[in-house]
């Protein structure tokens, strides 16, 4: 039979950090649709492969497939630039997010990827002729 494991409680300062960091570099699908409804000057970037973007995206997103990334077309560098993949198992976002501030662009990622958009039912597009 085997031992459970026991909880020990966390430091409150480190996790106090760690959730003020994780803040600065991450949002929800609910907190990023509130940013465009509320018309936040930010760009959101779909980084799934152009098709998957063709046949729907967050309204206003722009698309930088992996193939492309090295143009940073579209990306800003005095506007937030907030990134989103496939699902909450997808790092293409997280990888993107590397490369992108490491050419100095500031990024955040969007947890949960188009799937979390799709399950908490907000807007999305099409690409036009699709």
């Amino acid at each position: 039979m085997a031992t459970a494991t026991a909880v020990k409680p966390n430091d409150p300062a480190q996790a106090r950090q760690y959730f003020e960091r994780k803040m600065q570099f991450t949002t929800g699908p609910v907190e990023l649709n509130r940013m465009l409804t509320q018309k936040q000057d930010i760009v959101v970037v779909d980084v799934r492969a152009a098709e998957d973007y063709e046949k729907g995206h967050i309204p206003g997103a722009i698309n930088l497939p992996q193939e492309r990334w090295d143009t940073y077309a579209g990306l800003s560098k005095t506007r937030q630039n907030i990134l989103y993949c496939y699902s909450h198992v997808c790092h293409l976002g997280a990888t993107a997010a590397v490369q992108f501030a490491g050419a100095g662009y500031p990024v955040m990622e969007m947890d949960g990827g188009w799937d979390a958009w799709q399950e908490y039912e907000l807007p999305w597009e099409k690409s036009k002729g699709v």
